[in-house]
């Protein structure tokens, strides 16, 4: 494949700089050996090297090269069949709506062309959405990447662009001006080109300790509306709990706590076809689950008993996915603890870049997330269950407040963009090499012009291939569900 490159770690020929050293060859065995550790220099020159197989202005192209409606399609392959029109109706909703589930699409118009090799854990699926404020184990409100399904190690930019994109379809949905997207997509890119050079000068403790809080978002604020939103954020993280989720979500039938089934985004399954005994399913998954904890976190949910179990309907692109909503329950009886256990498949970015290292999808996906967040929720966890399929656990909510939209307001677009931006550098920072990465974008703005022309222009190709979509639903050639009936 074109620009196909070792992601392992970063390489560059001309200087022989490989994990983390200069290699030379011995005169003795004529192998390269370890010459010396690798300088500042030495990294800041192998991204600089990789403009030569990425010049910036490469940035703005894509290599299609693939059917778009035919990719979205083949993804339905591995979902649940009587969910699949539901993906679909949710998809044709808008073009932004079909943005967020097209992740394979963009991977597919990505994979085959040039990369520069700067290695991060991607998140895979780094849209404005995915983007909010979560609960560190300390309780403490942090603002980070938040979704990572499509996780996977590989090029920097594809994350980079992934983001970028999102602003102008996004800012398109919610009648913000052309002009004012394209400036939110410069101060994305500005913030995270800032940020890559201030974490390449940092000591390696105090990028992995860096935290976007929720104070930073705040910022965004005029003076006098500050408290007002601090007080809105706070009530919503309060009701984001199990707790929370337990007054909205349960029921008492026959003097026991059930979950509320509201088909199709809960249903139980007592009539599926997949499970003919589900509480034994989810026990089953749930045990195995246990033991991908650390010792600490398996004591703790041993203080808690399975009460109940539906299968679950999120999102977009996550529609069809097997996801099953647990309810445990403390030993004091008024303790609520909810539990997702998400399917994992293959990441999108797998074929382009090589499988990932792990043998489960969930521990592909948790692992990513321990590595790119800087705070996770205690409970994360994966599982393999019947049938052989992946998954992965964690809390159904631990104070996860996403961003509200009068965020991506036109008074407030741009500088929503920065805080994203500051929160991405900072996932590749921890996970990549910020001093390579930062000699490739340089100090001026060449990196910021290129990908901002690819955002405006691949907004437009988003909303040509929602459009393609959305005449095969209304022409008869795919079924739909309408939620609202």
């Amino acid at each position: 494949m074109a620009g196909r490159l070792d992601l392992g770690d970063a390489r560059c020929v001309d200087c022989g700089l490989v994990n983390g050293g200069v290699m030379s060859e011995s005169p003795l065995t004529g192998r390269s050996v370890l010459d010396r550790p690798a300088s500042r220099s030495d990294r800041i020159a192998v991204g600089r090297a990789a403009r030569r197989i990425v010049p910036f202005g490469d940035l703005a192209e894509w290599d299609r090269k693939h059917d778009a409606r035919s990719t979205v399609l083949a993804q339905n392959v591995d979902r649940v069949p009587e969910l699949v029109p539901l993906r679909m109706e949710r998809m044709m909703a808008s073009p932004w709506s079909y943005y967020r589930g097209a992740a394979a699409v963009m991977a597919a118009d990505v994979g085959d062309a040039p990369h520069t090799g700067l290695a991060v854990q991607m998140c895979g699926d780094a849209h404005v959405l995915n983007f909010g404020l979560w609960a560190t184990p300390e309780r403490q409100l942090s603002f980070d990447l938040r979704d990572f399904d499509e996780t996977l190690r590989g090029p920097f930019e594809w994350d980079v662009k992934r983001f970028v994109a999102s602003l102008v379809v996004l800012a398109r949905d919610n009648g913000v001006s052309e002009r004012r997207a394209i400036r939110a997509v410069r101060s994305g890119l500005h913030a995270y080109r800032d940020k890559i050079a201030e974490y390449a000068a940092a000591h390696e403790l105090t990028v992995w300790y860096d935290l976007v809080t929720s104070q930073h978002l705040l910022r965004l604020f005029e003076p006098e509306e500050r408290e007002r939103v601090a007080r809105r954020l706070e009530k919503r993280a309060a009701r984001r709990t199990s707790q929370g989720a337990a007054r909205k979500l349960t029921e008492v039938v026959d003097g026991r706590t059930r979950i509320v089934d509201d088909p199709p985004v809960r249903v139980r399954l007592d009539d599926s076809p997949e499970a003919e005994n589900p509480r034994e399913l989810a026990a089953e998954v749930m045990q195995a689950y246990h033991d991908s904890l650390p010792y600490e976190r398996r004591y703790l949910l041993d203080r808690f008993t399975l009460v109940d179990v539906v299968r679950q309907v999120v999102g977009v692109g996550s529609v069809g996915m097997r996801i099953y909503l647990v309810l445990l329950e403390g030993r004091n009886g008024d303790d609520p603890l909810f539990l997702q256990i998400k399917q994992a498949v293959p990441s999108v970015y797998e074929e382009y870049l090589g499988a990932s290292p792990y043998s489960c999808n969930g521990q592909r996906v948790i692992s990513g997330k321990r590595l790119i967040q800087a705070a996770s929720d205690i409970f994360l966890g994966w599982t393999k269950g019947e049938l052989g399929r992946h998954f992965y656990v964690r809390q159904l909510r631990d104070v996860k407040v996403s961003a509200q939209v009068d965020l991506f307001s036109p008074g407030l677009l741009v500088q929503y963009a920065e805080i994203c931006g500051w929160a991405l550098a900072n996932a590749h920072a921890r996970s990549g090499q910020p001093m390579m990465i930062s000699g490739y974008l340089g100090k001026g703005d060449a990196f910021d012009k290129a990908v901002a022309d690819f955002s405006k222009a691949y907004a437009d190709q988003s909303e040509q291939d929602h459009a393609v979509l959305k005449k095969a639903v209304r022409s008869g050639r795919l079924e739909v569900i309408n939620e609202a009936a």
